[in-house]
This record gives structure tokens, sequence and C-alpha cells, in this order.
């Protein structure tokens, strides 16, 4: 069966700041913010969050379908998706702009500072989900916001299980679209501080966010994971990594693997320890798509 990946494609520049950000930036001078950080180290990467959970679940031996938008530079990622054995049925390349564009730095204590082009990923609304006999489940990762709005409902409407990932989209909605993102959603996935600002901006707890869907996930960074269930937590732990190297795209490659549980139709706490285990590997190289499976993680399948 194969799963829907709504979300960006898009090109990383990763470059590495080999101090601090808290120690360049002067809290009581933020109203005139003027800082450069020298960044010894740049790469380019494949990356955006609908391709990095796509290579993921990929290797878990699932069958992803990304939904994406890509640009006129975007014909070296539709022959990597291809290469790799993804279909990019549903990637559409859109004239007139680039492939949406992450510039991300990260200094020595794993902390990000990310900027972002949309391009080509703001006319994503342009596709469409419908109901398939091989499609079992989806997601709505970070993307355009029409997108996101319109999928969610096309997931609805096609009665097509699917998580919520806002990711860093999530400041772009109010707490009353963030709530029909929640009410239609089957599961809902965060990191700690989306999570806070979800709860924030619906008023809702993530007790409560639990009782309205089938699963909630929130993940800790090197505290592992809290997986919520009808207003019940569980404590995920997290998996230690051979070595910290670059966080870009771990949370994607979690994503993939509960996409991956939930379709074998595993419980949650097991989909979110596999999705440790796979973060402990993507933490350990460098870009998103650039890690492979353990046979330690091979076994757990």
């Amino acid at each position: 069966m194969s799963s829907i990946i709504c979300g960006s494609i898009a090109f990383d520049t990763i470059m590495n700041f080999e101090g601090r950000f808290g120690e360049q930036i002067m809290a009581d001078q933020l109203h005139i913010l003027n800082v450069s950080f020298l960044l010894p180290t740049l790469r380019r990467d494949f990356g955006g969050c609908a391709g990095n959970i796509a290579y993921g679940l990929k290797l878990l031996g699932g069958t992803p379908l990304p939904m994406a938008t890509v640009g006129v530079d975007g014909n070296d990622y539709l022959a990597r998706l291809s290469g790799l054995g993804i279909s990019t049925e549903f990637v559409r390349m859109v004239d007139g702009a680039y492939t949406a564009q992450a510039m991300i730095m990260t200094d020595k204590d794993n902390n990000q500072i990310t900027g972002f082009h949309p391009g080509a990923m703001e006319q994503a609304h342009t596709l469409k989900i419908a109901a398939r006999d091989d499609i079992q489940i989806g997601i709505v990762a970070p993307d355009g916001f029409d997108a996101m709005v319109q999928h969610a409902q096309q997931f609805k409407d096609a009665a097509i299980p699917f998580i919520f990932d806002p990711g860093q989209q999530l400041p772009r909605f109010d707490g009353a679209q963030l709530k029909q993102f929640i009410e239609m959603a089957t599961w809902v996935a965060v990191n700690d501080y989306e999570g806070k600002m979800l709860c924030e901006r619906t008023g809702w707890s993530f007790e409560e966010i639990s009782r309205r869907v089938r699963g909630l996930v929130v993940t800790l960074g090197s505290q592992g994971s809290e997986v919520w269930e009808d207003g019940i937590k569980v404590h995920v732990p997290v998996v230690e990594a051979a070595q910290v190297v670059d966080p870009t795209g771990c949370g994607d490659s979690f994503r993939a693997a509960l996409l991956y549980g939930l379709e074998k139709g595993w419980p949650l706490a097991r989909c979110a320890a596999l999705g440790s285990h796979l973060g402990a590997l993507k933490i350990a190289q460098r870009g998103p798509q650039n890690y492979q499976l353990s046979k330690e993680v091979q076994g757990l399948l």
C-alpha cells in the first residue's frame, strides 16, 4: 500500500557555525539586531519535508507518493527520486519559479537559524488528493498555506487517515484554523516548541488534543518523545546516536517511521520508537537524505 506525502520539496544549503548563536546575539539589542556569522563549511543537499519523509519511508520498505511542486531547476531532484524508486506521479514542475530553497545555519549546540524561499511550493495547492485503492495513509507536512488547508480537507473527504504535521508553518495559522486541522486529522505530530505554540493558539492542552485524534506525538530532541493517546501520556526514550553531526531532517526521518508503522497497524509508541532509531541514524550523517538503515533497525521491521 502507498502513503501520500504532502509537503515541500526543496534544496537545502546547510552551513555550520563553529560558535554559539546565543554568544553572538545580545538579548537587550534585538531591536537593532545586526549580526554576521562566519560559516566555514557549506553543502547543498536534496531536502524539503516531502522529499525527506519519502526518502526515509522508502528505506524502510514503504511506498511513498510525494505530492509537491518543484521549479524550473527541479530536474535533478526529479531524477534523484526516480533513481531511488520513488514515484513522481504527484510531483509537478511550475514554470517561472524556482524550487523551494532553505538556507540553514547550525551552531555547535545544534541550534538552527533557517531562511526559507518557498518558490514553487506556493503552487502546491493545485495538486489534488482523491481516494484510490492503493492509498492507505497520508501526511500533511509543511507546505504552501493553501495546500495544507486544501489537502487536509481532501484527505478527510477521501476518508484517508492522515498525520497533521504543521512544523515551521504552524505560526501562519491562527487558533481556529489549527483547531480545524486537528478535528480533521487522525494523528498530530509536533516537536516540543511547536507543541507549546499549538496549545497556546488553540487553548487546548496535549491531553485535550489527544482526545480529539487517535494520537498525538511530541518529539523532545535528546529527551526522546511523548506519545499521547486518549489523554494518557507515554514517554518513548531517545536512541543514542553514534555521533551528532547534523540535525537537519531528523524530524522528517521520525515522521517516515510514523507513517511506516501506522500503515502496518503498529501501536503508536512502537512507531515512535522506530522514529527514535531512524533519527539517531540521520543525525549521525550530514544532510537529510544521506543515511542508511542499520542492521539493528532492519531487525525492528
